[in-house]
């Protein structure tokens, strides 16, 4: 009788790994169950439990009739896409200054991308305050030079100002991803173009933006989703007329006390967020960020 080749046999003491790695899986499933998804449950049962008491969908129907949610939805719909928009113009504009072409501190800059990344948001929000608020420095020089009682920068209590800040916190989340596609760009095509005779705008058009297009759409799914949900900017400039959906959570909650309601306008902002995230995940994984 022939005997089974060496190996053929699994040994009765091999680990049964699937089972390891479900041991493994347990603990963090289990905080993120009891410190995550217990939470957001319970949000999403107290959106279905009007101050009458039982269940039902009222909370959702007074929510959606009211003008307040509407507006709300609005303004942080057309916010989060012209902050968008601005971050995607100002950020390819400063990323190509920063990788092609040449100055002293260039990689100082680029380094300091990154350290940008880590600041709270409501940290620009206050040094935009001091420059335009209206006691800010430049209300001061003007006030100095033109003996006026008061500046003419009014700006970052309305829309535009939660805009500008947005756009000035947020830029550096799409420069990021450009600038690691630049890094990886070809400078032979470059070259080539530039010694027959192509002028820096077809360059640019014809050889770097198809390049960076897939990191264009990564960084502007990301500040989307960030500014769909951005709570802090909006607070710090002082907007009181500019109501995003985080706002409207805050204030129903706590100045309202209408917690159904606010779990409501809360349930939305996460299904609207969530898919967006999604997108994201979708758009980076083509663009291999």
């Amino acid at each position: 009788m022939s005997r089974p080749p060496r190996g053929s046999r699994k040994s009765s003491t091999a680990p049964r790994r699937p089972y390891a790695a479900l041991l493994w899986a347990l603990p963090p499933a289990a905080l993120l169950a009891l410190f995550f998804l217990y939470p957001l449950a319970l949000v999403v049962q107290q959106s279905f439990q009007p101050d009458t008491g039982g269940t039902s969908l009222q909370p959702y129907a007074d929510v959606f009739a009211s003008a307040a949610f509407r507006e709300a939805l609005w303004t942080t719909v057309w916010l989060a896409v012209a902050a968008t928009a601005g971050c995607l113009v100002l950020g390819f504009v400063l990323a190509l200054v920063i990788a092609f072409v040449p100055f002293p501190g260039s990689k100082a800059v680029a380094r300091f991308i990154d350290v940008f990344l880590s600041f709270p948001s409501f940290l620009i929000t206050l040094a935009l305050l001091f420059v335009y608020g209206t006691v800010g420095m430049a209300n001061g020089a003007w006030t100095d030079v033109t003996g006026a009682a008061e500046g003419p920068f009014r700006f970052l209590t309305t829309p535009w100002g939660v805009l500008l800040a947005e756009i000035t916190y947020f830029t550096p989340f799409v420069m990021r991803p450009l600038l690691a596609a630049f890094s990886q760009l070809d400078t032979a095509q470059l070259e080539a173009a530039g010694s027959l005779g192509a002028r820096a705008p077809r360059i640019v058009r014809r050889i770097i933006l198809p390049e960076a297009l897939p990191a264009l759409a990564a960084g502007g799914s990301l500040v989307l989703v960030l500014c769909l949900n951005e709570f802090g900017i909006v607070l710090f400039t002082g907007a009181k007329g500019v109501t995003t959906l985080p706002t409207l959570v805050y204030g129903k909650a706590i100045l309202e006390s209408d917690y159904p309601g606010a779990c409501v306008v809360a349930v939305v902002n996460v299904l609207i967020s969530v898919g967006l995230y999604g997108l994201y995940r979708v758009v980076s994984r083509r663009a291999g960020a």
